[in-house]
This record gives structure tokens, C-alpha cells and sequence, in this order.
């Protein structure tokens, strides 16, 4: 007879933060500013989405998870943002 061995399960936890962005910054940060809000300082200029790329590189960094777990929920073309942030976390 075999031993079965059960398997760890997954659980997906997902959060939303607040973004201000500030394109064309001199420096790129991402920095808390009020409880549940944080400013996101990008050298980049909001064209053809380079901001928001760079905002998505930058969350992932900060958070210390991949790009694809990052995602700009709503206010892609402006300044205040909702990014969703998940990852997969093994239990």
C-alpha cells in the first residue's frame, strides 16, 4: 500500500492601494502618504502608457512580486489610480 501525501494548498491573496502618480519626476519612488494612499513619483511621461508600465514595474518592486501580479484596476488615464496587487502564497 502507498502513502499519499496531501498537497500544500494555494491560497490567493489580493490587495488594492491607492496611487497618485506624478509623471515626469526627476526621480522614480513609490512613497506612502496618507493611510491607504501612496505616491508613485515617475520619470516617465503619461504617452502610449509608459507611465503606467512604469508604475506597474515599480509596485511589483516595491512589494517584492512579478509584474503580472500587478494591475491598474481603474484610472488607467489618470492621475489617482486603484492597483490591485496578488500573489500566490503556498500554505
Amino acid at each position: 500500500m502507498t502513502a499519499r501525501r496531501a498537497k500544500p494548498s494555494s491560497v490567493t491573496e489580493s490587495f488594492v492601494i491607492t496611487v497618485r502618480a506624478k509623471p515626469r519626476s526627476s526621480v522614480s519612488a513609490l512613497e506612502p502618504e496618507n493611510p491607504g494612499t501612496w505616491v508613485a513619483r515617475l520619470r516617465s511621461s503619461p504617452v502610449d502608457g509608459k507611465a503606467n508600465t512604469e508604475l506597474i514595474a515599480l509596485v511589483a518592486k516595491h512589494f517584492g512580486c512579478a509584474r503580472s501580479c500587478v494591475s491598474v484596476i481603474s484610472g488607467a488615464t489618470a492621475r489617482l489610480k486603484l492597483v490591485r496587487i496578488s500573489g500566490t502564497t503556498t500554505g
